[in-house]
């Protein structure tokens, strides 16, 4: 079955791509306002897009009014921002930090999360998150009238210590992270590393081999 987006109305058009690209990784996003106020905010249109530089990329709806949400325009203010990646454990409070709440409104304390400071940029860290990126924007894009892309430049990474194999070969467990991603539907998730398969990446050179005879024909005269 075909969907032509010019013809979708835009909840139709999130409702296609929402439901079929999944699971997606959440980024808990803090920033802070002008006036210090801290916020933080999931959002799942979200993705690393390059390691050199390091690279992720925020995709951020407006509000049903067009107005920009907090951390879009917090960051758009303050160019930095600090992206968390979400452990099963944490999954309620991310969740409520997603409340319609009015502007200004500290989600952070509303969901009674320990924060610290961050090393390299303002937004305060989420104590307890497995994973932190601490970010400065390095473009914000109005890709339409009810959004905003967001690219942003990691300059530190946390992990959480019992996922760290090897700090100097830069392995990890991610497996013992128990993060949560994003699937399709109002509030449904996905247990991440669940039930993972592995695959090689093919060679050319092994791929072509098993047809190589070694024997080489002399060409037609």
């Amino acid at each position: 079955m075909q969907f032509d987006f010019a013809t979708l109305d835009t909840a139709h058009r999130y409702k296609v791509l929402a439901s079929t690209v999944v699971p997606r990784p959440i980024a808990w996003v803090t920033t802070l306002s002008a006036a210090g106020v801290a916020n933080a905010a999931p959002y799942s249109f979200f993705n690393v897009m390059g390691s050199q530089p390091p690279i992720v990329a925020l995709g951020l709806l407006a509000r049903g009014d067009g107005s920009l949400k907090d951390t879009a325009a917090n960051i758009i203010q303050g160019g930095e921002f600090v992206v968390h990646l979400v452990s099963e454990p944490l999954a309620q409070a991310m969740n409520l930090t997603c409340i319609d709440a009015p502007p200004g409104v500290d989600e952070i304390a509303l969901a009674g999360l320990a924060t610290t400071p961050s090393l390299r940029v303002a937004p305060p860290r989420l104590a307890d998150a497995p994973v932190a990126f601490e970010c400065i924007s390095r473009a914000a894009i109005a890709t339409g009238p009810s959004q905003v892309l967001v690219v942003g430049e990691v300059l530190m990474a946390h992990i959480q210590d019992d996922a760290v194999i090897d700090a100097a070969r830069c392995h990890f467990a991610t497996e013992r992270l128990g993060l949560v991603a994003r699937m399709h539907g109002a509030g449904w998730y996905d247990r991440a590393g669940t039930d993972m398969f592995q695959m090689d990446r093919p060679a050319w050179a092994d791929h072509i081999a098993p047809q190589d005879t070694g024997h080489s024909k002399e060409p037609a005269r």
